[in-house]
């Protein structure tokens, strides 16, 4: 089963948050009855009952991805504002030489000309490697979010003898229809903010 369908924030769009969240399975009593009471039926029905979580709603509403959206957010701003002042700055170096280019002899010309192309090729090797850096960091964040997550609906899952939790996103989801009374989102994020608010 894939794990990771989560997708960056920021420079980056969020998509589905987690493609199917597996619970812990309940241990079913054996029994050796030969009829089932109607309690007994209740219980098996429930420990098979599948539900499913809006993970629209899920990021827009946990306080912990509001906050890494925030963050990054802002590092994506300052990574921007960074290389468009590096940018500018070369761009000034290009136009004074080109303004005292006649003035200069042909070995100053080829050696301000050299200069300025090492210059933009680290401008470049920078400004990829800050990217990287960047992207290498938001997914980290995003595995620390799907664990966090996940770990939550694994004890939620196990308290309320639930089988499976699945996600389901507006436009990319496989499940066409559900019930509503199996959306459990507003519960799940409910917990997990309690939980976030307590770190």
């Amino acid at each position: 089963m894939e794990r990771r369908t989560i997708k960056t924030f920021g420079l980056f769009a969020t998509a589905a948050l987690i493609t199917t969240f597996t619970a812990c399975q309940n241990k079913e009593a054996k029994t050796t009855e030969t009829k089932k009471t109607d309690n007994t039926t209740a219980a098996v029905s429930a420990s098979e009952k599948i539900v499913y979580v809006n993970s629209d709603s899920l990021l827009t509403k946990y306080e912990y991805f509001k906050d890494l959206k925030v963050k990054f957010e802002g590092k994506t701003k300052n990574a921007q504002a960074d290389m468009q002042a590096k940018g500018q700055a070369f761009q000034r170096e290009v136009a004074q030489y080109q303004q005292s280019a006649q003035t200069l002899s042909a070995d100053q010309r080829k050696s301000t000309e050299e200069r300025l192309a090492r210059k933009q090729q680290e401008l470049q090797t920078y400004q990829q490697n800050a990217g990287g850096a960047l992207q290498n960091e938001q997914a980290v964040e995003n595995e620390k979010l799907y664990d966090k997550v996940a770990a939550y609906l694994k004890v939620y899952a196990k308290e309320k003898g639930f089988k499976m939790v699945l996600t389901y996103s507006k436009g990319n989801s496989a499940i066409l229809f559900a019930d509503e009374s199996l959306d459990v989102t507003s519960e799940v994020i409910k917990g997990l903010n309690a939980e976030y608010s307590k770190k």
